[in-house]
């Protein structure tokens, strides 16, 4: 809140600046006279340092002229108004003053009636700038404290399938989001009925947070909303495919915190910025009609989701840290699952190595490291069989479409 405005009166007279200082009512108005100068540069100087809100300037000062001040004082303080007062009633100077967005020009001898005027209009219009940039501060401490809120309705429209190409990428911009489409999409869904059938809504709704509080944590590193959508499942979208692993862990920190089971989806989204509905019906359908899966082949999967990059992930590795045999393990993974737990170890990584050919300029070498192979022949070799086309003419295929 600013007590009075500041007022600096600039004209090589004496005479002048004692004259307007006594003959306005500077209280009534609100105002102070904080500052006085004979010459142009130092009534810059002292309009800096006293952050003035008003200059009356005369425009034939010595060492820098009125109309250099002004063009200063436009870039030192943008809000200052400015009124000249000056002897030289010549069109040009006028129309220069106009230039520089001169708050009014009056011409010398200044009228104690004409000056008090000016000035009250200059102080209402301060005045009303100062309650504008109040409202505009309000409305932005508001609309931040509820940007979760917005990103979180933006979110649940774009998964819809409401909003065109051109309305997603402004609100990405707006919402301060990254620009392009999230890489992954992740859903996670607590079947609280059949475990709690009498758990009070109350309850329901701390467990749904602690949950929340979980994810957001474990996936702390990487850019992310999450929200709930209308069935109250929790939705993640991730603009960095890298953090599969880490949603994978998620079933088993939220079992080991709260002593409860979720279940965890995820699909990669692929095309147009559009496509995240595609991707979000795909990984929501597939969640719910999936069947419940024991806890060991639950267990073994998620250690594949996490593991996947260690060479040493075998069957058997897997098997004696779950504390099962092998041959049962396999059986019921099969069972369960469709495929066997080679082939679903095999589509893991070579998911996560089409990721990081897309997305990153890593050397073959270096993505078969990643993902879990020990040579490049061999993983060249799995990759070609999973996916019909080498490492390399995978990579030159999705930049060529990128080109396109």
């Amino acid at each position: 809140m600013v007590d009075k405005w500041k007022v600096i009166i600039a004209d090589d007279e004496r005479i002048i600046r004692e004259g307007i200082r006594q003959c306005v009512d500077w209280d009534s108005l609100g105002m102070e006279v904080s500052a006085e100068a004979e010459d142009g540069e130092e009534a810059l100087e002292l309009a800096v340092e006293h952050a003035i809100h008003i200059a009356l300037v005369d425009l034939n000062m010595p060492i820098m002229h009125g109309m250099e001040l002004m063009k200063r004082l436009r870039e030192a303080l943008p809000g200052c108004k400015i009124i000249v007062i000056t002897g030289h009633d010549e069109f040009a100077y006028a129309q220069e003053s106009i230039r520089l967005q001169v708050n009014d020009y009056i011409l010398k001898p200044a009228e104690p009636k004409q000056l008090m005027q000016v000035l009250r209009g200059v102080r209402d219009e301060l005045e009303s700038e100062r309650q504008q940039s109040q409202h505009l501060e309000q409305a932005s401490r508001q609309l931040m404290k509820n940007f979760p809120l917005l990103r979180e309705r933006f979110c649940q429209e774009w998964l819809d399938g409401n909003l065109s190409q051109a309305e997603i990428r402004e609100q990405l911009q707006f919402l301060k989001l990254p620009p392009q489409r999230p890489e992954l999409i992740g859903i996670i869904r607590w079947r609280w009925e059949g475990q709690h059938p009498a758990m009070k809504e109350k309850e329901r709704q701390l467990f749904l947070f602690a949950i929340e509080n979980i994810a957001a944590e474990l996936l702390d590193p990487y850019p992310k909303v999450m929200f709930r959508d209308a069935a109250g499942l929790i939705v993640i979208l991730l603009w960095d495919a890298a953090g599969e692993r880490i949603l994978a862990g998620v079933e088993a920190a939220v079992r080991s915190h709260l002593k409860i089971a979720v279940e965890v989806g995820n699909r990669l989204i692929q095309g147009e910025i559009t496509e995240l509905a595609a991707a979000y019906r795909s990984c929501r359908v597939a969640l719910v009609k999936e069947q419940p899966l024991s806890p060991l082949v639950r267990r073994a999967k998620q250690h594949i989701q996490e593991h996947y990059s260690e060479y040493g992930l075998t069957l058997e590795a897997t098997a004696g840290l779950l504390q099962a045999s092998p041959v049962y393990l396999s059986r019921l993974f099969k069972q369960e699952l469709g495929e066997s737990f080679g082939t679903y170890l095999t589509q893991t990584r070579i998911r996560r190595a089409a990721q990081l050919l897309h997305s990153t300029e890593l050397s073959i070498s270096e993505v078969a490291e990643q993902s879990g192979y020990e040579t490049q022949h061999y993983f060249s070799t799995a990759f070609k069989k999973q996916t019909g086309v080498a490492p390399l003419q995978f990579r030159k295929g999705v930049q060529a479409e990128v080109r396109k």
